[in-house]
């Protein structure tokens, strides 16, 4: 069963994480928890300065010690349980993140938000002793660009986002312990096909989600 916690994330989250085994199940759901809180700093800010002090905070608690940062903060104190050791991996997600709050997003600064928000992902391959990196970079960075893009208004902004994710449409095979991400990384190709349509929209989608699950692309 997925954690209640996880109620408030997307459909296809909840579903990353119901197919997810649950060794990792727990991490991935702070994982998915904090992108999101840190998807909607970022979609309400409206000087980029404001929310670079959000995230920089964020940032100083993910690099403080468990015992440092406040307690009672569902997704730190996740974090200081399901996290402890791998906070880099965090850290460079808020990076990643900080690049979408520039007032005119280039094609560099959507990379290096594909390769931040990609970096949990890879720090959760290597928890479950997983050693193709180089597939579960390629389907975590996919993910990372269409999801963005699906939440963009059509623009220029929207169509590099697909177009860099379109560079590699080639699916990839996932370990067992990653089913979650090759279910985000499916719909995130489907969603490419449909021109950047939102990732459960259609009957398909959930069809396209359990074909992943059990093949693991």
């Amino acid at each position: 069963m997925v954690d209640n916690s996880s109620e408030s994330l997307p459909v296809e989250a909840q579903l990353a994480l119901l197919h997810t085994p649950s060794i990792l199940r727990q991490a991935l759901t702070i994982f998915l928890e904090l992108d999101s809180r840190i998807a909607r700093i970022v979609a309400a800010t409206n000087e980029p300065m404001l929310g670079q002090m959000r995230l920089a905070w964020l940032r100083e608690q993910l690099g403080n010690s468990r015992e440092a940062r406040p307690s009672g903060d569902a997704v730190l104190d996740g974090i200081g349980v399901h996290w402890q050791g791998c906070e880099h991996a965090l850290i460079a997600l808020v990076d990643g993140w900080e690049f979408m709050l520039a007032e005119e997003l280039d094609e560099a600064g959507a990379s290096a938000f594909a390769r931040g928000r990609a970096a949990p992902f890879l720090a959760l391959g290597q928890m479950a002793g997983a050693s193709n990196a180089d597939t579960v970079d390629v389907a975590a960075r996919r993910w990372a660009l269409v999801d963005a893009a699906v939440h963009i208004p059509d623009g220029t902004e929207r169509t590099m986002l697909l177009d860099l994710a379109s560079a590699n449409r080639e699916a990839v095979r996932l370990p067992r312990s990653l089913r979650g991400l090759a279910v985000l990384d499916a719909l995130a190709r489907r969603s490419l096909r449909r021109g950047g349509r939102p990732l459960m929209e259609g009957r398909g989608a959930s069809i396209t989600a359990a074909r992943a699950a059990i093949f693991g692309r």
